[in-house]
This record gives C-alpha cells, structure tokens and sequence, in this order.
C-alpha cells in the first residue's frame, strides 16, 4: 500500500519543528560564547585608575612610604610605593637605602584583579607592622601605570618589578618574599618558577585567597561555558607551584564565594611538602573568611602566621 502525502508531511514537519528547536536554542548560544571570548579580558581585569597616587597621601608616617616608578622591558610605565617597616622612616634617598640594607624581609606585593595599590594599604600596613619593607607597584592599566593588563603583560611587570628591587636597591634574593593576593597569586607562582631557572629564588611565597589556575576558577562561576577551550589568560599555578623551591604560606577563607576554598587546596596540594630550607609548606584556613574581608575577619590570624613565616624562613 502506498503512503498517503499526510503521512509523509507529518515525520518531515517534525522534524523541521526540532530543527527549529536546536536553531534557537544553539544561536544564542554560541552568540554569548563569542561574547565571553571577547569580553574575557574585560571580566578578568578590573582595574581602577587614577591620574596620580602619591604616597604622601597614603596616610603613613612622615617618611615610611616613598614614590617609586619603574619601566617594563616593553617600556609600560609602572608606579608604586615602597614602604618601610614600621618604626622606620627616611628623608632622601641615601637615607633609605641605608634602611633597605638593614636586612628585614622585603616583600614584593602582586594585586588582584580590581583597584588598584590605595585598596591594599591595609594589606601593606599588615606587613609593615609583621617587620618586613614592601614594595608595591601597580600593573600595568592599573592606578597610574601605563599600558593594559594581559597575564603576559602582568608577567612583564613582575619581573621588572623584581629588577628594581634586586639591581637598584640591591636587595638580596634571600630576602625577598613574593605576596600574591587573589590573581596576583598567579602573578608570583609565575616569577617564583621563573626564578628557579635562574638558581636564585626567593626566600618565601605568601598566597592569600588564590586559585589553582584561571580556567578553574572560571568553571566555578560559568559551569555551562567550555570556559577550559575558550580562555586566553590561564594562570596555571597548579602546575608552575611545583618548581617553587621558596617556603610557602597560604590563606584561604572557608566562606570564599569568589575562589572557592576547594582551588586553594588544590594549589597547595601541588606544592612541595617543604622548601630547599626545609621549611614545610604551610595551608591557614580561614573559618570566618570570604574573599574581600580576609583582614576584617581574620587580622590577627594573618599577622600570626606572617610573622611565624618570617621567623621561620629564618635571617638571610
């Protein structure tokens, strides 16, 4: 028996109606992949800027913070502050590096995503107070620093950054530790393992609510986007932490909705049990944190263990 012409329309007019289905469902969506991968930079970074941050206007003691300015090897120009210990100032430039020659921790302090180094006074001041110098410079597109920020890019800045602190303040190497907050924790695992390459690490890598890499910690906010195929800047500290020979702390909130706590684990996982000092690598859990407020929940725990670090990775 032959098929009349309604049973056959009616299998085809399904499947056009399915057709139809699976065009308008895939159309908006690879629409918002493009976007995503258009705009990635864009919901990386957040920068804040700013015609001119001086440090005078910091709010430290007559003398503890001084300008500093810096040029990457692709000629961005960064500014920053470079801030004494407390109880320590300098008048002129002779005058502080003989306080830089004193021999106290130096820390290099690498931002997160957003602001710019005015959000972090309370950080410095932390550090300042545990009895390390810090010297804190914007990336570039951020603050008053030239440029746009791209993970090379940041990259670049790190180094330059380390320049200015081992060649023009003749800082010893065994004196320096890396503070990487939140991306700027992939910031320092990076120049911790490039500087492994070079025989001349840091004394210590200090990591506050980082992640794993940036495709996980992406996952976490777009599980419905192939974010591991689409991003450009990966950070990928998980796998660059194992060269790191420096002693190593991390801080991490358990309330963290930013990075969950999950990514911080997994990164310290990947770390060495101790450093080439035989320090062992250390994990502080921050019952009361969440990303932002790890000092307005958590000041004396991080002071605590920052100043046991410093103690620990003992005198240069």
């Amino acid at each position: 028996m032959q098929p009349t012409s309604q049973s056959v329309r009616k299998p085809a007019s399904r499947l056009q109606g399915l057709r139809r289905w699976v065009f308008m469902l895939t159309v908006p969506f690879l629409g918002t992949l493009v976007m995503l991968t258009s705009l990635q930079r864009s919901l990386i970074y957040h920068p804040t800027r700013a015609a001119r941050l001086s440090a005078k206007d910091a709010g430290f003691s007559p003398g503890q913070a001084h300008d500093v300015a810096v040029q990457s090897d692709d000629q961005c120009q960064l500014r920053g502050w470079l801030v004494l210990a407390n109880g320590h100032a300098a008048k002129d430039a002779e005058a502080l590096q003989r306080e830089l020659s004193a021999g106290r921790p130096f820390v290099l302090y690498f931002s997160g995503n957003a602001g710019h180094r005015a959000y972090r006074i309370d950080d410095v001041r932390l550090l300042a107070q545990a009895g390390a110098d810090v010297l804190i410079c914007d990336y570039r597109g951020y603050g008053d620093s030239s440029g746009e920020p791209t993970e090379e890019g940041l990259a670049r800045d790190a180094r330059a950054v380390w320049k200015l602190a081992t060649e023009e303040y003749k800082i010893a190497t065994s004196r320096i530790v890396l503070f990487g907050e939140s991306l700027g924790g992939g910031v320092a695992v990076r120049l911790a393992s490039e500087l492994e390459a070079t025989k001349r690490p840091p004394r210590g890598l200090i990591l506050r609510s980082t992640f794993s890499s940036m495709p996980d910690a992406a996952a976490f906010h777009f599980p419905w986007v192939p974010v591991r195929w689409l991003l450009i800047d990966r950070f990928p500290s998980e796998s660059r932490i194992r060269d790191v020979t420096a002693a190593i702390l991390l801080f991490h909130g358990r309330r963290d909705t930013v990075v969950p706590i999950a990514l911080g684990r997994k990164l310290f996982a990947a770390a060495r049990d101790q450093s080439a000092g035989s320090v062992a690598k250390r994990f502080i859990e921050l019952p009361n944190a969440d990303h932002n407020d790890v000092l307005e929940t958590s000041h004396r725990e991080v002071m605590s263990a920052v100043e046991e670090f410093f103690r620990a990775t003992g005198d240069p």
